[in-house]
């Protein structure tokens, strides 16, 4: 079987990025940009960084700002009959995953209209053409949806979130501008670049990982595991850092799938909202050790990347220790609990059968079971 590897058509990195913006829709002749963007950006004139240059240049837009930090159904269907409304021909997706996550989904129905129950479009479903062009302005260090061909949606009425995984969803473009991140606050830059080193942990360690996605996500553990800590701490050299290695692991992981640690996370944010991040870098560790004995000696490689020094000189059990180790010390280094006092022994059946049910589980290196995902859960109760 053929390995595909599928990216942005361009991509721009580093500071003042955002100018190639109105320079690509004028090559591309755009004629109104939809701008979906959070309303806390729009607040905290984050979004105005990218519609004073709209502004500067004479590009017209309209804003759509119905979004939440676990987008829901009913922020696609809005969004949808409010792309419909302002007679746009493109998006600027302005944000983190969740802004992301919302203009791929109304993308994609708008350009698929038959698949206008949004549900429809959980796992791999059958579209036909490409989504409305987006341009992709990522806010956030973690989630690298600017590079991916996934996005998650939210049933509040089920009480689940479901995957949705098209090549038809790519952006175009994507702007990755360290400049656009250094708002995020410091709970922000912790959890969604814990997100990242889960990203490129769990891609690393995949079923279907191979030769150059590994060396993907390698790389971007070893600049996650050095920027991090500077990023929250708001320096120039950890925003650069995390900003290309999310990017980096996007790249990786898009192509070949994650792990059970995010199957739990997107149930722990279906059922409680925990913020995304949060959540894998609560699970991350403890499916780590789970996984362990599945994983050869990626582990060694994954401590290396992590800055572990002498692994050459360990034993099997103790690389991947350290490794384990290392993630749970750069977790709680930047601020993230280990513990979640929502989750209740009578909420286990249900999280656990929503985890297997997960598109991201199948990929994992090893099988996980009803009882075990009760199990793993019970390890973050307090």
């Amino acid at each position: 079987m053929a390995n595909r590897i599928m990216l942005n058509e361009t991509s721009y990195h580093g500071a003042g990025a955002i100018a190639e913006i109105a320079n690509e829709a004028k090559a591309h002749d755009f004629k109104k940009a939809f701008v979906c963007s959070d309303p806390d950006l729009i607040k905290f004139n984050v979004t105005s960084k990218v519609t004073d240059l709209l502004e500067k240049e004479g590009l017209a837009y309209e804003i759509y700002s119905d979004i939440k930090a676990n987008p829901t159904i009913e922020n696609v269907k809005n969004g949808v009959q409010a792309f419909k409304d302002s007679k746009s021909d493109y998006i600027i997706a302005i944000g983190g995953g969740s802004s992301m996550d919302t203009a791929k989904a109304i993308g994609i129905i708008i350009a698929n209209p038959e698949f206008e129950d949004v549900r429809s479009l959980e796992g791999t479903a059958a579209t036909k053409k490409p989504c409305v062009p987006i341009i992709a302005v990522p806010t956030t260090a973690g989630t690298a949806a600017e590079v991916t061909i996934n996005y998650v949606i939210t049933d509040v009425e089920r009480k689940r979130k479901f995957v949705c995984v098209d090549p038809h969803d790519m952006p175009i473009i994507a702007i990755v501008d360290p400049d656009m991140m250094s708002t995020m606050p410091k709970g922000l830059t912790a959890s969604t670049g814990m997100d990242a080193l889960t990203h490129a942990i769990e891609g690393y360690t995949t079923k279907a990982a191979w030769e150059m996605t590994d060396m993907f996500h390698l790389k971007a553990i070893e600049i996650i595991s050095r920027s991090l800590r500077g990023a929250v701490a708001n320096t120039k050299e950890g925003r650069e850092g995390m900003a290309l290695g999310q990017y980096i692991a996007g790249m990786g992981f898009s192509n070949v799938g994650l792990g059970i640690a995010h199957s739990m996370a997107h149930t722990l944010g279906a059922v409680y909202d925990t913020p995304h991040g949060v959540a894998c870098a609560m699970m991350l560790p403890i499916v780590m050790e789970y996984n362990q004995e599945c994983t050869g000696e990626k582990y060694r490689e994954i401590a290396r990347a992590m800055g572990v020094k002498g692994v050459d000189d360990m034993s099997v059990e103790e690389y991947r220790k350290a490794a384990i180790d290392a993630v749970r010390q750069l977790s709680e280094d930047v601020g993230i609990p280990s513990k979640l006092d929502a989750v209740k022994e009578e909420d286990l059946q249900f999280l656990a059968e929503s985890a297997a049910a997960d598109a991201c589980a199948p990929g994992n290196p090893k099988d996980a079971s009803v009882e075990d995902f009760k199990t793993l859960f019970r390890k973050i109760m307090k």
